[in-house]
């Protein structure tokens, strides 16, 4: 299971979604629908723009859990 981290990272940065929207490029609602880890998938160019913006690496959004360490 892949769980996003993006708004722990956002809100480190001190970044509203309506800020990384028109920084990245993407719409608020494509851009919350990946915050809330609903995404199917995500380009690799709309994760390096985060990662640019954020300064962030996309380990640090992106993480791996295996299903038994995943939270009910």
């Amino acid at each position: 299971m892949i769980i996003v981290n993006l708004d722990v990272v956002m809100a480190k940065r001190k970044v509203s979604l309506n800020e990384l929207s028109k920084l990245v490029g993407i719409t608020t609602a494509n851009l919350s629908i990946l915050k809330t880890g609903k995404a199917k998938a995500i380009r690799f160019s709309t994760l390096n723009a985060i990662c640019h913006v954020l300064g962030c690496e996309p380990g640090d959004i992106l993480e791996y859990r295996s299903d038994n360490e995943a939270q009910p």
